[in-house]
């Protein structure tokens, strides 16, 4: 690849000079260097994964567009990554679970991402939307009640990592034991490190547990749906189907809600105007995907030609990583002051071109009952520490707050049942 030019951010460097993405995203703030490593680089930038491992982050919007939409240059199956392919990658690397190639609709173009996607698209056209919000919102007001009396709680590891997950394993039949260690196992996988491939190896085996159950005594609930859609052709693929719902699901839904607490938490302004009625929760719910979205950078993409893209010379076998931080504060479409634009959804916080998000109704839904929830239940809320005390899960790829300690007047919070009666 390129030679980096002079002036990298020195603390986010490796020691090859290269910036470290994972170092970028879990800095203080992180649209500072996107914006430091676009004044060197242009829109599209090298950058090291882990030492040794070159990538392209690609900052500007319309340079994500290009590539997000253009799939027969820019390819999602993994197996055109030249250094993969070439060793420079360890195959024991924490990079694999999120990188390599898996059967399933995120590694496909074309047919075969049509084919494994519909699964998907059809799946959460099935969900009863209002049985969904019902359930989430008694789910909360449970996690709530558990510690409201206390006056205090981390707004993360008490509420926003938990609701998704429980959410979600519901759907797909889990009770909240097998809920809770999907969710440890992903938060090792999403982390990129050494304990990446043995979270993604307790993940899938849950999961696989469940299909085969399921197999032997169909429910009605979504893993059921993915064992009996005719586009899925074999245990791999239905398993693999169930791993992008839940995986990108969780890890996203808990970066929503912890970046929209935390904006009420640390902006006063942004607090005012939601809690004065001047900002609805949609729009502040946009608001944090425009600033923090839920996936700060996104991998990957393959070049399947030599090609040119934003000023900088492709070769066939190279890692594109979207950065969908950097290109939702690309100057060409949001100058300074932008957050004026409430309620502009035209953010990439949910990529774009045939890979878009498709959970996207689901996802808006558990973060808007989450966070409406917590602002009913909670409304006085403050933030407990200093806002840059705040620390970051290390990940090259989300950015998700490690604790979000609020204190709160105690009170005594019943929880509830789906159906709205207490218990």
């Amino acid at each position: 690849m390129s030679t980096p030019p002079p002036g990298c951010p020195a603390h986010v460097r490796h020691g090859g000079g290269l910036p470290s993405l994972p170092a970028v995203v879990g800095s203080p703030d992180p649209r500072a260097v996107y914006r430091e490593l676009r004044e060197q680089w242009g829109n599209v930038a090298e950058v090291e994964l882990e030492p040794g491992v070159r990538a392209w982050l690609v900052m500007g919007y319309r340079e994500l567009l290009t590539i997000t939409r253009q799939e027969q240059i820019f390819s999602r199956d993994a197996r055109n990554w030249r250094d993969l392919n070439e060793g420079v990658v360890s195959p024991h690397s924490g990079l694999i679970p999120m990188m390599g190639w898996r059967a399933n609709v995120i590694g496909a173009d074309g047919p075969e991402h049509r084919r494994l996607r519909k699964p998907l698209d059809d799946g959460i056209a099935r969900m009863d939307q209002r049985r969904v919000r019902r359930e989430v919102e008694a789910l909360c007001t449970e996690l709530i009640s558990a510690f409201s009396e206390r006056g205090s709680a981390d707004l993360v590891n008490e509420y926003a990592t938990i609701v998704p997950m429980l959410s979600l394993a519901s759907l797909f039949g889990l009770d909240s034991t097998e809920g809770r260690e999907l969710l440890d196992a992903l938060i090792a996988l999403f982390g990129s490190a050494d304990d990446s491939q043995a979270g993604n190896r307790d993940f899938e085996q849950i999961l696989l547990d469940t299909v085969r159950e399921r197999r032997r005594n169909p429910t009605d609930d979504m893993t059921t749906v993915f064992i009996d859609h005719p586009n899925l052709h074999n245990e791999a693929e239905r398993l693999q189907s169930i791993v992008v719902m839940i995986s990108a699901g969780n890890e996203t839904v808990t970066a929503w809600i912890s970046h929209t607490l935390r904006l009420m938490l640390t902006d006063p302004r942004f607090a005012a105007r939601l809690h004065g009625g001047r900002l609805g929760v949609d729009d502040a719910l946009d608001e944090a995907l425009w600033r923090d979205p839920p996936m700060n950078n996104m991998p990957a993409r393959y070049a399947l030609h030599d090609t040119e893209l934003g000023g900088r010379y492709i070769r066939r076998g190279d890692c594109l990583i979207l950065g969908h931080a950097a290109a939702n504060d690309d100057p060409d479409v949001r100058p300074d002051g932008a957050e004026e634009g409430w309620g502009n959804r035209s953010h990439l916080a949910f990529s774009s071109g045939p890979h878009v998000c498709p959970a996207q109704v689901p996802a808006r839904l558990i973060t808007r009952t989450a966070v409406q929830t917590a602002l009913n239940l909670l409304p006085d809320m403050r933030l407990a520490v200093p806002a840059e005390q705040l620390a970051w899960r290390p990940s090259p790829w989300t950015r998700v707050p490690v604790a979000l300690p609020a204190e709160f007047s105690a009170a005594r919070i019943p929880a509830r049942t789906p159906g709205g009666a207490g218990r």
